[in-house]
């Protein structure tokens, strides 16, 4: 057995055994988890809000508890996690990024919250986002820049990138993100993680003000995938307050691993037909699908008809900006950033029939999916365009001679399969010659998540990538650095 002392090296589901067989207390782990992130958060800045008295409190509650008491389906039985600082925690500051919110505390939590708690889940902080979620590099002007653990001087993506930090170097064992246009994913990719998007409805959040709007989704992270389907299972269900949550499916998450057989049609994309990709990120995508290949799985190059999906959903993204933020713009623009400001314009500068057009043309991407998946059963692509790059740089506005004009475009692979509605995930690959993480998306079938699980376990049987999760924070030389 780990020493009480390197509990943070196991995965989440070996510790929920330990909880179960009463061979670890709560309290332990909450411990663990502390002195994990005070040796290493100084060089990263995943989780910058801490809630550990929370913490404690909560892992004595969980030790009172009756142990003949029957537990839900994805009982936790009190593992810490970090919760992103876009989703509220009743008495715990949260700030979505933002000055405006620099000393909010909520007197409720989120419901995906509230959920996980009630399932063995404890809060041990929060974990830094961009400003309101918007961009996939983590900074903002309350708590700074969050920096990639496999080298310091890069970007861990985002929007979930203090989640994805955090799980890499054995701060939490699960975390929870976000995603819009890739905010799972993408920090996923690029710290070598699993990321899941579920479909719109499986995990449960709110009350929001725009509670029927089905872009934006809150799904796990994890360090490997059955770590990530224990999370999910945890988080699913239905809950009156959100009228799009779905109930829980008749198999759980954790069960459909062992059940169901790995894919036996891939379909694979380099580039979806849409944009440019980095050439080393290319070649260990392509490699991954040989590797694929070479285990027996029919491995065809093939890709839904993705056409218009760039513009489609940049327009439904700055649509719903203006829905969500148009009065903060009037309120408090000198205290947002450029990116959001243009988004909101943007959104208020749309007519009715452009917005028509748009979800037109989302509803036939999604028929088109649909018919795609009768005769596939995952499709496999990268998962960013690129791989991490300089913190200080806020967004890629070009690569491979194609130029982007503003800060959502460079994100198109991850954001168009928002679109489809259909669960997606980013899982480990490979590593770049300079030792950066790459990510290959696996996207499913509707309401598939079983399917992208199974497939991402079959991925990670086959690419065994050498490299042991958790690490210690590794500075731009690959030198680990001091703890503290």
């Amino acid at each position: 057995m780990t020493a009480k002392g390197e509990l943070w090296r196991l995965g989440a589901a070996d510790v929920v055994d330990l909880l179960r067989r009463r061979e670890v207390s709560p309290l332990e782990l909450v411990e663990a988890s502390a002195e994990r992130i005070a040796a290493t958060d100084g060089h990263l800045n995943a989780i910058p809000t801490l809630c550990i008295d929370r913490a404690r409190a909560h892992a004595e509650r969980i030790m009172a508890e009756d142990p003949e008491t029957e537990r839900p389906r994805g009982w936790l039985g009190g593992v810490p996690i970090a919760v992103k600082d876009l989703v509220e925690v009743e008495g715990v500051r949260t700030t979505w990024g933002s000055p405006i919110f620099a000393d909010h505390v909520p007197p409720r939590s989120d419901i995906a919250v509230e959920t996980l708690e009630a399932r063995g889940a404890i809060v041990i902080g929060k974990s830094n986002t961009p400003e309101f979620g918007a961009g996939a590099n983590t900074f903002n002007e309350v708590f700074g820049k969050t920096r990639n653990p496999w080298n310091t001087d890069k970007t861990c993506g985002g929007s979930s990138g203090g989640s994805s930090t955090a799980l890499a170097t054995g701060q939490v064992w699960l975390a929870t993100g976000s995603d819009l246009g890739g905010s799972l994913r993408i920090p996923a990719s690029f710290c070598s993680v699993f990321g899941m998007r579920p479909s719109p409805g499986r995990v449960a959040h709110g009350p929001k003000h725009l509670p029927f709007e089905g872009l934006m989704v809150d799904g796990p992270m994890a360090r490997n995938t059955r770590d990530c389907a224990l999370m999910l299972d945890a988080m699913s269900g239905a809950h009156p307050e959100d009228p799009l949550s779905i109930e829980v499916p008749a198999e759980s998450f954790s069960e459909a691993l062992t059940t169901l057989p790995p894919p036996g049609r891939i379909a694979y994309s380099p580039d979806l037909g849409l944009l440019p990709v980095d050439r080393e990120v290319a070649a260990v995508c392509a490699g991954a699908v040989e590797t694929l290949a070479g285990t027996g799985m029919e491995v065809a190059e093939a890709c839904p008809d993705l056409s218009g999906a760039l513009d489609v959903f940049q327009v439904l993204r700055a649509a719903l900006f203006a829905a969500d933020k148009g009065e903060m713009l009037e309120t408090h623009r000198d205290a947002l950033k450029p990116e959001i400001i243009w988004n909101i314009e943007k959104g208020l500068a749309l007519d009715a029939d452009k917005i028509g057009r748009a979800e037109r043309a989302r509803g036939a991407i999604y028929q088109r999916c649909v018919r795609f998946f009768t005769r596939h059963d995952v499709l496999v692509c990268p998962c960013v365009i690129v791989p991490p790059f300089d913190v200080d740089t806020r967004w890629i506005d070009e690569i491979e001679g194609h130029r982007f004009d503003n800060y959502v475009d460079w994100l198109g692979l991850t954001f168009v399969l928002t679109l489809t509605a259909c669960p997606s995930a980013s899982v480990p690959v490979g590593f770049t010659e300079s030792g950066l993480p790459v990510g290959l998306q696996i996207l499913g079938p509707p309401r598939g998540e079983a399917a992208v699980l199974r497939a991402a376990a079959a991925i990670e049987e086959a690419i065994p990538l050498g490299t042991d999760i958790p690490i210690d924070p590794r500075g731009p030389d690959g030198a680990e650095l001091p703890l503290g």
